[in-house]
């Protein structure tokens, strides 16, 4: 199997099964995990909807009705904290697709999250208690933005709970130069 054809067996696999690591391709395939790497970054290049998600590699295509929006937010690093923003945004039926920290010398810092579920929350919460990294909101104090997608009312649903927890940042509290 060529290259060309792995990728389109990539594309069909992620189709058919949803998510899959890249352990699991290079598995499949018999080749090496970096190689499925470059096939992903391939595929993207030609306009492949994947993401990159806590479970594995997704196709993903929004379905019609889906939007975007930007919510901002402020909050501590307690772990307590970030679990009860995540899970009031996937439990209010948005997916959480990044998190955006706008830095002072590097501009805009983003880091793909893509959850959706609770078993998402809790998979990236247990990543973050192995403790080998830092919330990106901790070099702006707990200040960030999550690009959320879902229908209309998904949205205003998740901004209300990010409300109730107070923490949802309002246009009158952003501090204009």
């Amino acid at each position: 199997m060529d290259g060309a054809q792995r990728r389109q067996a990539i594309v069909a696999a992620l189709r058919a099964e949803g998510s899959l690591t890249g352990r699991e391709l290079a598995d499949r395939f018999q080749v090496s995990r970096q190689v499925i790497v470059q096939d992903i970054a391939l595929l993207r290049a030609e306009g492949a909807p994947l993401l990159s998600t806590p479970r594995g590699y997704a196709w993903w295509e929004p379905p019609k009705g889906v939007i975007r929006a930007v919510l901002p937010v402020v909050h501590g690093p307690e772990p307590e904290t970030v679990r009860r923003e995540l899970s009031a945004l996937v439990d209010a039926g948005v997916t959480v697709v990044d998190v955006v920290v706008q830095h002072p010398l590097y501009g805009d810092l983003s880091g793909v999250l893509n959850l959706r579920t609770p078993a998402d929350v809790d998979l990236f919460m247990a990543r973050l208690a192995e403790g080998r990294a830092t919330l990106l909101s901790s070099l702006t104090g707990g200040l960030h933005l999550h690009t959320v997608e879902g229908s209309p009312q998904a949205i205003a649903a998740a901004r209300t709970a990010l409300d109730r927890l107070g923490i949802l940042l309002r246009e009158t509290e952003i501090r204009r130069p």
